[in-house]
């Protein structure tokens, strides 16, 4: 094994040899040398761009869940009025659980809000200032105003910046409030109506909500939605990767309520970033697979190479089986040190890419993220163990498999053939 592995190092390219011999491997180092290249470069690639992808999620997901709740509990069937009744009971019960961290009531409802001839829909939520806190960073992304001034009887609201600027006001203007529930008379449905007066605006850095979601306090929203609307408590939990698994606790625990997450309340766009991520993969993938193709050609253009090579081995002694060892060396250790120089690259420039995009932008004077359009100005990266361990088991299978069939036919070369014509 000892000789058969130092063969497969010098057609690898990475074992020298002096003399008439050395000169001539020197082509076959060269295309394995390419090959290793290709590989690094594709492991690399991978590894980058599923960083990025997986930053860019951490961040949108941090952004959203800095308004949202990590759960929510409630009672089915239960009126808003009915829900806050007992939001501290509830609250207190689900305090048992070591994993939640706060908790806070909430009231939630569709609404159209109107300004003028302009009328936008909207998600509203009541909450508690004095409880918010403890769910949600909503206080520290006010930009104009206060959440305090969100007192029962106020009938005051905070409205998102992009919601904002869409109505077209500012603190202190009024909006009209429509709720769907109404009563209906001889002349038509009505709407139930309610003015409200602008007292904050808030920036949570994420489009969707500051475009769709406005808070009032929460006893105003359930005074607005007294037949309709969700409402129940709104908790935060330690670590919000246990989201699921904690709900479902709390829904067995305590009798009569129902728990949502906050991956069920969006489902859609985090199935849709699955989607997305797993599509990158296997179209990145395909950089080794050309990778791994272009090592098939190299090993097979190596055995043409040696076949004198071989055949001197065979009237040595040498097995067709320690032949075929030869070449699956000579491939495994291209895949091996390819794989092992693209996990660090790919390592290198996903933790430093902070440093390595800026410096991209200053030298060529361009913005990759502006951030009127992106809300980001830094190119997030987020390096999963995970997704590295799989893209090098992948890299090296696909490696290995591409040195099944050179080793095959070199096994198969017959020596008295090669001498023949040689």
């Amino acid at each position: 094994m000892a000789y058969e592995f130092w063969i497969g190092a010098r057609y690898a390219g990475l074992a020298r040899v002096r003399g008439r011999s050395g000169r001539r491997d020197r082509f076959v180092s060269f295309i394995a040398a390419s090959s290793m290249a290709g590989i690094a470069l594709g492991v690399a690639a991978l590894i980058i761009v599923l960083s990025v992808m997986n930053g860019f999620q951490t961040q949108v997901r941090d952004r959203m869940l800095s308004v949202l709740p990590h759960i929510e509990l409630f009672v089915p069937g239960a009126t808003p009025m009915q829900s806050l009744e007992q939001w501290q009971s509830i609250a207190a019960k689900a305090a048992e659980n070591d994993a939640v961290s706060g908790a806070a009531p909430f009231v939630s409802a569709q609404a159209m809000l109107a300004r003028g001839s302009t009328l936008v829909g909207t998600q509203l939520r009541g909450v508690d200032p004095s409880q918010e806190q403890a769910v949600s960073d909503l206080q520290g992304q006010m930009i104009e105003g206060d959440l305090s001034a969100l007192t029962p009887g106020s009938f005051e609201m905070v409205l998102g910046n992009q919601l904002a600027r869409s109505l077209g006001v500012l603190v202190g203007d009024a909006v009209m409030v429509l709720a769907a529930q109404g009563s209906v008379s001889p002349a038509g449905f009505s709407p139930r109506m309610r003015q409200f007066t602008v007292a904050g605006i808030y920036s949570s850095g994420y489009y969707e909500y500051d475009a769709s979601l406005a808070f009032v306090n929460v006893e105003d929203a359930a005074r607005v939605f007294r037949d309709s609307g969700a409402a129940g408590v709104r908790l935060r939990i330690h670590d919000m990767q246990q989201a699921p698994l904690v709900a479902r606790e709390l829904a067995f625990d305590i009798q009569g309520v129902g728990a949502r997450d906050w991956t069920q309340n969006n489902r859609t766009w985090f199935a849709a970033v699955q989607t997305e991520k797993r599509m990158m993969f296997l179209i990145l993938a395909l950089i080794v697979a050309v990778a791994a193709f272009n090592l098939l050609s190299s090993l097979v253009m190596a055995v043409k190479d040696k076949q004198s090579d071989i055949a001197i081995l065979r009237t040595l002694g040498a097995t067709p089986r320690e032949i075929g060892r030869i070449f699956l060396i000579q491939g495994a250790l291209i895949g091996v040190v390819g794989t092992v120089l693209g996990v660090a690259l790919g390592m290198l420039v996903a933790y430093n890419i902070d440093v390595i995009v800026p410096f991209i932008e200053n030298l060529m004077g361009i913005e990759f993220l502006p951030q009127q359009i992106y809300f980001i100005s830094e190119l997030p990266s987020n390096p999963q163990m995970s997704d590295i361990v799989t893209i090098a088991l992948t890299s090296l299978i696909l490696s290995l498999l591409a040195t099944l069939y050179p080793s095959w036919r070199a096994s198969r070369l017959q020596p008295a053939r090669v001498l023949r014509h040689d």
